[in-house]
């Protein structure tokens, strides 16, 4: 059995929270997939390298509207792919060979469970077993996708987020199952790509944990695209006669695809660790319940991203582990446990690359009515309505491509901002001064003309909005 200072499970952004500060001190990080976690290998990132090509396709098919002699047509698949996966795998591969290139650092690569305090038995990829102890733990184990119990399921090829950017070749019928982010992300990925693609989202409408209005424009450009499928879920699946797939919906239709993309959820990886056997406490969705400074309820135990978090973004699990970083290291200085960093969760965004896209922060305007009243102040400004959107529409009005708009949300009793959500083109782009100035209780009162907007820009719906928010305020 070998004893470790630190035991890190998560190779994503559970890796970067061992820099030069930790040399001296023995380091073991267990990974179970390929190194560099979820968003390098499997989610954020491959998928947006994906994303682009079908923004691209998308343009060159608006070309004519605009007065521009472009076409498009089925994507390279194999070369957009290999791109990608050339790109990611490389990175990868030169993360796990710098890590076992360094002196007081182990890489395990295998199945890691728990079996007592802080003790972790590895079951290694290359075969055999090792046992460890630490004396700090890092739980960075991530998420992975979850598989509902539909009929038939276990009986037919499906897909992943995890596995569908490696297909061979682009299926000429894609069905999807789900209409969260990842769905609408990967269903206008194979879209664009030219795959005709069925969605089914048991919601009535698409990215239904949005605000509703950014929800029901997103849905109605969708349905522009491919076939949506609202209200329903699926029955049960079977095979093909052809080798595809025929899905079968609760409202009694059916359709068949060659591929079929499972993408209802995710689910943390606590479970695969027994986390049980070391007294580590967890929620009923099997999150990590920690504290404030990232602590899990069994001594010695952090908790980052994924593992913890109820909003499963890279940016959450990195914001994380900077804090677990800086609170392992007070730890060994001595510092009193009351004065290790804090985390601020408080304005989290998110963002949707679907084609429009989406971004916000902040609660939706139902639940901040439900919850202020008549307190709430809520402005909204049409991207159609500044001089940047009549470029992207081409002078149509209902041109998705210009449409689109910046909704923000106020209480008149601080003067402030709590939420903003926006769709369109550069939504997550747009969103981010909102952020800022939420981010720094910053006034709403003056904030419109306390500096320059580039005209004729995107950002220009940002200012009107908060002209109109001013006002509004009164």
């Amino acid at each position: 059995m070998t004893h470790y200072d630190l035991v890190v499970v998560g190779a994503g952004s559970g890796n970067t929270i061992v820099d030069d500060r930790f040399v001296g001190r023995r380091v073991a990080i267990v990974e179970r997939g390929p190194f560099g976690g979820t968003c390098l290998n499997r989610g954020c990132i491959p998928s947006k390298m994906f994303v682009h090509p079908a923004d691209v396709a998308v343009a060159a098919a608006r070309g004519p509207v605009l007065g521009v002699r472009t076409s498009t047509g089925p994507a390279d698949w194999p070369t957009i792919r290999d791109r990608v996966i050339g790109r990611i795998d490389h990175v990868s591969e030169q993360g796990l060979a710098y890590r076992q290139g360094l002196d007081d650092v182990d890489v395990l690569l295998g199945e890691a469970r728990f079996t007592g305090e802080r003790r972790l038995a590895v079951d290694l990829a290359d075969g055999g077993s090792v046992e460890i102890t630490a004396d700090q733990v890092v739980l960075a184990s991530g998420s992975r996708p979850v598989v509902p119990p539909i009929e038939g399921l276990d009986q037919v090829p499906y897909e992943t987020s995890d596995t569908v950017m490696r297909l061979d070749e682009l299926p000429r019928r894609l069905g999807v199952l789900g209409g969260g982010y990842v769905g609408c992300e990967l269903a206008h990925v194979f879209s664009a790509y030219g795959s005709e693609v069925v969605q089914v989202e048991g919601e009535d409408v698409m990215l239904s944990n949005q605000d509703h209005d950014v929800a029901a424009h997103v849905t109605k450009a969708l349905q522009r695209r491919w076939d949506v499928r609202l209200g329903v879920k699926a029955e049960r699946v079977a095979p093909a006669p052809d080798g595809g797939v025929v899905v079968h919906l609760d409202d009694g239709s059916s359709f068949e695809v060659d591929v079929l993309l499972v993408a209802v959820g995710r689910t943390p990886n606590s479970d695969l660790l027994e986390v049980e056997r070391a007294g580590i406490a967890t929620d009923e969705r099997g999150l990590v319940v920690v504290d404030e400074h990232q602590r899990a309820s069994a001594a010695g135990v952090w908790a980052l991203g994924d593992a913890s978090s109820e909003v499963p973004l890279k940016h959450v699990a990195n914001q994380d582990a900077r804090v677990v970083q800086a609170n392992l290291l007070a730890t060994w200085a001595g510092t009193d446990p009351d004065e290790l960093v804090v985390s601020d969760h408080r304005f989290i965004p998110n963002g949707v690359f679907t084609h429009p896209q989406v971004a916000a922060v902040g609660p939706s305007e139902a639940e901040a009515r439900e919850k202020h009243g008549g307190d709430l102040v809520v402005a909204r400004h049409e991207v159609a309505d500044i001089a940047f959107g009549w470029a992207l529409a081409g002078g149509l009005d209902d041109d998705p491509d210009g449409t689109g708009f910046v909704k923000v949300l106020a209480l008149r009793s601080t003067g402030r901002m709590i939420g903003a959500h926006v769709v369109g083109p550069m939504a997550t782009v747009l969103l981010q001064p909102l952020l800022l100035a939420m981010a720094h209780d910053l006034p709403v009162r003056g904030l419109a003309r306390s500096h320059y907007w580039i005209h004729p820009s995107p950002s220009e719906v940002v200012e009107n909005v908060l002209i109109e928010l001013e006002e509004a305020l009164g």
